[in-house]
């Protein structure tokens, strides 16, 4: 007698799609250059609090999970959109004698999580979609890290993710107190990373090695630069946009300063590139306030002309070209300042110097400038020979653009 039940259980079809699940999200990670990335990291590392603007889709919340993976954080992740301000402030609750004990403030399950961990990675998304109740209840979290009555502790990370209102649900601008509060990243695709990381690999995120050695030299580069240029340009300390959608952006206020300056010295002591720094700053007090304090790192960082013209032999250029140009021009009007033979003639071994490590065209305007400078009784210096050719050539190329100009000009 044959049997009619199978002598073996096919496996369910569920359970073979949870084994197909399983291995596409089996992926792995590799150090890779992220500037972005790198940006975040450093940020969370400074302990500020990042707002990632970025269109529906773009990979915000899959950066943050990945993040608190590699940090091993415990993630946290919390709907901006879909709670109440009661959420954020705590919720009332009244004791036996509200009179003599008060009325505390309860906090949410995820807040007292939080606590109890010590530590985390706090996730609020759809920032751009939470209605302004709810924005200024956040502020307190934000800024002082209370919720209700209790104190998050120094081992929580905030960062926050928003879409534009134009391509967010019922969008809102953001309100300019809190978000003054945010170091603001544009969040945007790298097709490499996509398709490398859909090959299976993502980039990896880990939070940057700062220089022990460095540290006191990070904190005073930082000061220097901030209060130099606040110094020279007061009108920058505090300046409110005066659109609602940039309100809702990085601009500049003391409080922004202060966080464009703890960047700067950890960027500093982590040796991160200047893309990394220029996504931090500008998104810290805004593009055009951010460009002028990059600008003035730049001159910060450039060699002291009275250096350079102590021992011009042994004188290291900038490679960058406009780092390059700025020095030598500073060289030049050092020895305008005070002008003397034997600097005078340092300052031409210089810009032989650059012009046998670098591009010839960068020597024309220092070099002609210098030529000015000579004293009728100051010899000519054989360095000047070697530069002849170079502002000649210049000259002859500036005579001919200034004909082709007139003959078209009479046509």
């Amino acid at each position: 007698m044959t049997s009619s039940f199978p002598t073996s259980t096919p496996p369910a079809q569920l359970d073979v799609a949870a084994d197909l699940l399983a291995l596409l999200r089996d992926t792995r990670t590799e150090p890779r250059p992220d500037t972005q990335l790198e940006a975040l990291t450093l940020a969370v590392a400074a302990d500020l609090p990042v707002l990632l603007w970025g269109e529906p889709g773009i990979g915000k919340t899959a950066a943050l999970t990945q993040l608190a993976e590699e940090l091993d954080l415990p993630l946290t992740t919390v709907i901006a959109s879909v709670h109440e301000p009661s959420d954020f402030s705590g919720l009332p609750i009244v004791g036996d004698d509200p009179a003599e004990q008060g009325v505390p403030l309860a906090p949410p399950d995820w807040a007292v999580r939080l606590v109890r961990a010590g530590r985390g990675l706090l996730f609020l998304d759809e920032l751009s979609t939470a209605t302004p109740a709810v924005q200024a209840a956040l502020l307190r979290l934000v800024l002082e890290r209370r919720i209700g009555s209790l104190q998050l502790p120094s081992g929580v990370r905030i960062v926050a993710a928003a879409n534009p209102r134009a391509s967010a649900a019922d969008g809102w601008e953001l309100s300019p107190p809190l978000a003054n509060r945010f170091v603001h990243l544009r969040w945007a695709h790298d097709h490499e990373v996509v398709v490398r990381g859909l090959g299976g690999t993502w980039p990896r995120a880990s939070l940057p090695r700062l220089d022990a050695s460095l540290l006191p030299q990070a904190v005073d580069r930082a000061r220097r630069a901030v209060c130099g240029l606040l110094g020279t340009r007061p009108a920058l300390v505090h300046r409110l946009p005066s659109t609602e959608t940039r309100r809702g952006g990085a601009w500049p206020s003391p409080r922004s300063w202060d966080m464009a300056l703890s960047l700067i010295a950890f960027a500093t002591a982590a040796g991160s590139s200047r893309d990394v720094l220029s996504l931090l700053v500008r998104g810290t007090v805004g593009d055009g306030p951010g460009l002028e304090l990059l600008a003035w790192l730049d001159r910060m960082d450039l060699p002291d002309p009275e250096v350079l013209l102590a021992d011009p032999a042994a004188a290291e250029l900038p490679e960058r070209g406009d780092r390059r140009q700025a020095t030598l021009e500073g060289v030049v009007e050092a020895v305008k300042a005070r002008p003397e033979k034997d600097r005078w003639d340092a300052a031409w071994t210089l810009l032989v110097r650059a012009l046998e490590t670098g591009a010839p065209d960068l020597v024309v305007v220092p070099a002609t400038t210098l030529a000015a400078l000579r004293r009728e009784d100051w010899d000519v210096p054989e360095a000047i020979e070697r530069l002849a050719g170079v502002v000649s050539v210049s000259r002859r190329a500036d005579r001919s653009v200034a004909r082709a100009t007139t003959v078209g000009a009479g046509r």
